[in-house]
């Protein structure tokens, strides 16, 4: 998907001086991804699209305009308002269609993606993975797995090493099953891997962080 404007750069937290130059963790020297970032491509060429999307033909009743004004709200920087928007409407949405109705699910995934954007990636990520166990118990593997994806780009943002253990662990028991499963995490290991290599790296600050503050 075409880069979106400036203003919805998602915003990375400030690191702290003794963790940047000569830290080999590449999470931290990465900069600023602007959006979409990896993981939620799908929910953001929506965003960035020329309709709304709906799934079904109750969701385009109901939800057309409300999305519709959610995603001018991203196209144009105003992120808090479109936090605010999404929130109302998946509330409303659920109180009618019901929350596991596949037009919440859906708004829910925007609803992570916006809060990635607003700069509070573990918002998303626990409305992400919480979205992948739904899709998991529904046996909708390829929904699962993208949700999932999703969990892992706002956890890459978590900056704390003892935070990001601690999300990391769940992300990584839920991707874990999954390529046990029918579906596409199967068949791109690769990715798990590299997850399981930034724990690798997130234990080692957390350990150098202990030591200096012993």
């Amino acid at each position: 998907p075409a880069p979106a404007p400036a203003a919805e750069t998602a915003p990375v937290a400030a690191l702290e001086p003794e963790e940047t130059p000569a830290d080999p963790d590449p999470d931290l020297r990465s900069t600023p991804t602007p959006t979409p970032a990896r993981g939620f491509d799908a929910v953001a060429e929506e965003v960035l699209g020329d309709e709304p999307v709906t799934l079904t033909a109750e969701g385009a009743a109901l939800l057309t305009e409300p999305v519709a004004l959610i995603n001018e709200a991203v196209r144009t920087g105003r992120i808090e308002a479109a936090a605010e928007l999404a929130e109302r409407t998946v509330a409303e949405a659920a109180a009618v269609l019901g929350d596991d109705h596949t037009e919440v699910l859906h708004l829910g995934e925007l609803t992570a993606y916006i809060s990635y954007l607003a700069g509070d990636p573990e918002r998303a990520f626990h409305l992400s993975l919480d979205l992948a166990r739904q899709r998991r118990q529904a046996r909708d593997g390829e929904a699962a797995y993208g949700n999932v994806r999703s969990a892992a780009t706002a956890w890459r943002a978590v900056r704390d090493p003892e935070h990001g253990l601690s999300l990391g662990r769940e992300l990584i028991d839920l991707w874990s099953r999954l390529t046990t499963e029918d579906g596409p995490a199967a068949d791109d290991i690769e990715e798990l891997e590299s997850a399981r290599a930034r724990m690798a790296r997130l234990t080692e600050r957390a350990r150098r962080a202990a030591a200096r503050n012993a």
